[in-house]
């Protein structure tokens, strides 16, 4: 007498009558929908992830490269999944840091504010004291270049950086700040008390005959700017754009060591030891955010010493991970380091945030 089969309600295929999970796909085979069986999972799946990130959290934050070592070698259930981890630490941060990021943009509204307030006929002057050290003609200077080294790929010419740089000019007198935008402000001021078309606008403010999309984007951008002094909006563009950013700098982090340890492995193994250092640095800045907001404002000289011990870190990892000599790790990962942080994401997020202000 042949078993008798039956249908699994899931996936649909066959399998013997008696079994209590379908041999398929895993589903229970008297799964009848009650409030019981409709929070299981959750509930499940909650708690599992529960005990595996405290399980995990210990090594993470004291025993750097250990998890790593642990996933690659198979051990792939008994601590969190390193690209879980990731995403579950990344949203705490920026949860966390949402709080500082609410106060920074208010500051920024309300200094614009202030810019507007204080218009006259030679620019925008802003009567509050800024501190010296705080050189901004050089962070202009310092989001241009990135986008000179990068203009092929960008699809820029020479003619838009120009433009670019000649939109404004950013002045320091004596801790107060002036921008002098290169153009007559008070007949763009009565341009648009006037009605007139944005086109005409535009033309007043030095855009050319035939302009091309980046050229006009740059101008109906800088014109938005100068009707709203959009700064908070443009600063919050950029920040709701770095967690899409990480997923791009991540890979290329790991993709680094790749071409330092290409012998240790394929890139799937770099990127597992990638997905954990980045856990651990998000863990890490979540916690002295959180110390620092709410319960004491620790001193800026420890501040500095625990973002300096990210470097030691990373070389414990790298010495533990890919077994090779400490000093060899240590050369390696100063390189990388050096490299990666230095060059790669200040132009990242120079990019960025230049494309921040194209689409506030």
């Amino acid at each position: 007498m042949e078993p008798k089969e039956v249908k699994c309600q899931n996936c649909e295929k066959p399998f013997e009558e008696g079994f209590q999970f379908c041999p398929h796909c895993g589903q229970k085979t008297n799964d009848e929908l009650t409030l019981g069986v409709l929070f299981y999972n959750t509930i499940s799946n909650y708690f599992s992830f529960d005990a595996r990130f405290f399980k995990s959290f210990l090594p993470l934050m004291f025993r750097p490269g250990y998890l790593a070592k642990e996933f690659v070698k198979g051990k792939r259930l008994l601590y969190l999944h390193p690209a879980q981890m990731y995403l579950f630490v990344a949203v705490i941060f920026f949860f966390i840091f949402n709080f500082f990021n609410r106060e920074i943009r208010e500051k920024l509204d309300k200094t614009m504010e202030e810019v507007v307030a204080s218009r006259d006929g030679n620019g925008y002057v802003i009567n509050e004291k800024f501190p010296d050290s705080i050189d901004l003609d050089s962070i202009k200077r310092s989001a241009l270049e990135p986008l000179k080294m990068n203009k092929k790929a960008l699809g820029l010419k020479d003619e838009d950086l120009k433009r670019l740089d000649s939109v404004t000019t950013i002045n320091q007198n004596n801790g107060a700040i002036q921008a002098d935008l290169n153009f007559d402000d008070a007949k763009i001021d009565s341009l648009i008390a006037t009605g007139a078309s944005n086109e005409q606008i535009y033309k007043a403010m030095g855009m050319s005959e035939n302009p091309g999309y980046f050229e006009k984007k740059i101008y109906a951008q800088g014109l938005k700017f100068y009707k709203t002094m959009g700064l908070g909006q443009i600063y919050q563009t950029f920040i709701d754009s770095i967690p899409l950013a990480m997923f791009f700098l991540m890979p290329l982090f790991a993709l680094f060591f790749k071409i330092f340890f290409f012998k240790r492995g394929p890139y799937a193994h770099h990127l597992v030891f990638s997905f954990y250092y980045f856990s651990f640095l998000f863990t890490l800045f979540s916690l002295l955010f959180a110390i620092n907001r709410w319960i004491w404002d620790i001193p800026d000289w420890i501040d500095w010493l625990v973002v300096l011990s990210t470097f030691f870190y990373l070389i414990l990892a790298v010495i533990k991970f890919y077994e090779e000599h400490w000093l060899l790790s240590v050369i390696k990962s100063g390189i990388i380091s050096f490299f990666f942080s230095m060059l790669v994401v200040p132009v990242s997020f120079a990019i960025l945030g230049f494309i921040a202000f194209l689409f506030y």
